[in-house]
């Protein structure tokens, strides 16, 4: 691998990325960055997970939090399911392999997410379910709030 190349990586990676991309357009693979292409990408599909993960905690923790503590429930809470379901949305859309594994994320999330609303309801963690209430087609339907036009699906 060229050194300038592994300089331009480590100095400015916007450079450095127009320079792959151009240099795979041209058909010149042999000039590659192969070794920081790899990285870039497996760093590209952990952060996608991390951020299915992140907002997966975020959104049932303001679920929960709808659900046990009904008269603090504010537009910015509302705002934030919105929008939890919208970025994990525009994820699966953009990724639908995630989608098979949505269930997993779900069950990793949760104790988190119990952790979270505890905190910042101040209730006892023992108070929320110990597994998660929500099934996966509720916590993704936007029309879905705790304790509004509950549907009969178990979770």
């Amino acid at each position: 691998m060229d050194d300038h190349l592994n300089n331009l990586y480590e100095s400015d990676a916007l450079i450095w990325t127009e320079t792959q991309i151009a240099l795979l357009r041209a058909g010149k693979f042999d000039q590659l960055d192969l070794e920081n292409i790899i990285s870039e990408l497996g760093y590209q599909v952990r952060k996608d997970k991390r951020q299915v993960a992140h907002r997966m905690v975020g959104l049932l923790s303001h679920l929960l939090k709808y659900q046990y503590q009904p008269q603090r429930i504010s537009k910015s809470w509302i705002h934030t399911i919105h929008n939890h379901r919208m970025k994990i949305g525009g994820i699966i859309k953009q990724m639908p392999s995630l989608a098979p594994v949505l269930a997993e994320y779900i069950m990793d999330a949760y104790p988190r997410a119990v952790r979270e609303a505890a905190l910042e309801t101040r209730l006892p963690p023992s108070i929320f379910p110990r597994k998660c209430p929500f099934s996966q087609q509720q916590i993704f339907d936007e029309d879905f709030f705790p304790g509004e036009n509950e549907k009969a699906v178990e979770p």
